[in-house]
């Protein structure tokens, strides 16, 4: 059984940073692609960024320049580097991971909240 745990989330006034960490636990899987996702109150949630596994990256329009997702493949662990926080990056963010069968898993989520 594959898990995935979320950490690094908190409280940050705008303009600060925040790393997000994704830990991946289980045996015998292998990811092939990680995501970070964010879900506000009241709205969808909508993907934030992407890296696979040979380390291509794509970012929402809305994080460019500011987000860097990366991964430690070795220690199945994701990362979300964000930097110059909004307010309205205020979320719920969670990651996901793509198996090399198919299947995706999700975290639990970490709560981000960025006060203006």
């Amino acid at each position: 059984q594959v898990q995935l745990v979320e950490s690094g989330g908190g409280l940050v006034q705008a303009g600060g940073s925040l790393r997000l960490s994704c830990a991946a636990s289980g045996t015998g899987f292998s990811i092939t692609a990680m995501g970070w996702y964010r879900q506000a109150p009241g709205k969808q949630r909508e993907l934030v960024a992407t890296i696979n596994s040979g380390g291509s990256r794509t970012y929402a329009d809305s994080v460019k320049g500011r987000f860097t997702v990366s991964r430690d493949n070795a220690k199945n662990m994701g990362y979300l580097q964000m930097d110059s926080l909004k307010p309205e990056d205020t979320a719920v963010y969670y990651c996901n991971a793509r198996m090399t069968w198919g299947s995706i898993y999700w975290g639990q989520g970490t709560q981000v909240t960025v006060s203006s």
